[in-house]
Formats: C-alpha cells, structure tokens, sequence
C-alpha cells in the first residue's frame, strides 16, 4: 500500500507539476489530440485503433475506414472478417474488430444511436477505457472528468517523478491531485508532443531534452 504524501511533501510535488507544465505549455502552446476525426464516434474508433498502434499508422487506415463505414449502422452491420482487413495494420485486429462492432452496437440499442458524454457510459462500451474515454469526451465534447494516460503520459510522468505508480489509473488519479483542473485536458497532448520530438522511450543523449533537471527516472 502506498505511503500517504506529508502536507509538505504533497506542496512540493504540485509546485513541481506547475513547473514542469509550465515549460510545457511554453513548447506546445497548441499540443491537440493527432488523430483525425470528423464525429465523436470516428474518435472512439481512432482511439481504439491506436491501441499498441501509432497515431500515424491509425491516420493511414482511417481515410479508407471512415469512407467504407460512414454510418453507426455501418458498424452495426459489419462483417467481422470484411472489416478485419480495413484495420489489420493497426495490429490485434480480431479483438479491436469485437470491440469496435460490439461498441457500435451498444450505441445504437442504449444511447440511442449517439456517443455518450459521460465517463460513466463510456467505460460500459466494449473496449473502452479510461484512456479511450477521457480522450473521446474530451475532444469530442468538451467534457473533462480526467487525464488521458497513454504510453507517452506513463512513460514520462514516471521519469519527471509526478508518479511511482505504472497502472494507468493510479498514474492519472495521482496527476490529477497535483494539476490543476484547467490543464487536465492539455497536459496529455502536452506531454505526448514532448516524447515525440525530445524524448521518445528509445536510448537517446538526454542532452537536449528540456525538462532533463526535473528527470527523476530514466
């Protein structure tokens, strides 16, 4: 069981995180969701896409997805091993395929056919986590009821020492007690942008990374 923060200890870690986001906002003023969508369910496929997938490779497959399934009903009436093929280079295919069609369904039958806007429904949808959600309700609607932790978020809230934790939701309950609600939203593309263009998780010369006296681990 985790050792509960002192008062002091818990100032120091959120002045920390105001200062590490502060440097990032400087860099990525206008850090955005990568994915390309054009309705909150095209989000939630992109997203579920992009599971153990890159954001680009996920823009690569979802022109011709999106132009093949333009409908919810298109989705409810699809043919798993017809849709496989649209999404095979996103990887684990057969389970996405299940969970995308299964998600469509559920949709229809109890939101009436519309994404829904709270945390709540969205984690009943097959394949959708907290993750999937907070990006989803997010950028579709406005609505932020927490932080997105992806690989990037994991990876490098660990690394700055904003967490101990690897579990994704522990990782973003503990972020979410040190950022400020106004910044929740940011932080993750934030911090995604940061791992992209100073420090990916291959072996690099951390030189030039410009959080690198916040690093705690590597």
């Amino acid at each position: 069981m985790k050792k509960p923060l002192s008062p002091t200890e818990f100032a120091c870690l959120r002045a920390r995180a105001v200062k590490i986001n502060r440097v990032l906002k400087k860099l990525f003023p206008h850090a955005r969701c990568a994915l390309n969508f054009s309705t909150p369910w095209e989000l939630v496929v992109a997203v579920q896409l992009s599971a153990q997938c890159t954001d680009k490779k996920v823009n690569e497959v979802t022109p011709v997805l999106f132009k093949k399934y333009s409908t919810l009903d298109d989705y409810v009436g699809a043919d798993a091993k017809e849709f496989q093929k649209y999404i095979h280079a996103t990887g684990f295919f057969r389970n996405k395929t299940k969970n995308i069609i299964a998600a469509a369904r559920m949709i229809k039958e109890c939101y009436h056919g519309r994404v829904p806007r709270t945390m709540e429904a969205m984690l009943m949808l097959p394949g959708v986590a907290r993750k999937t959600a907070n990006v989803a309700l997010g950028n579709a609607y406005g609505v932020v009821e927490g932080i997105a932790v992806d690989t990037h978020v994991r990876r490098l809230s660990r690394a700055l020492g904003l967490t101990k934790d690897w579990n994704p939701n522990k990782i973003e309950k503990d972020l979410m007690q040190i950022i400020p609600k106004k910044e929740w939203f940011a932080i993750t593309y934030r911090l995604i942008e940061y791992g992209r263009k100073y420090c990916p998780a291959r072996r690099h010369n951390h030189h030039n990374c410009p959080l690198r006296n916040f690093y705690r681990v590597l």
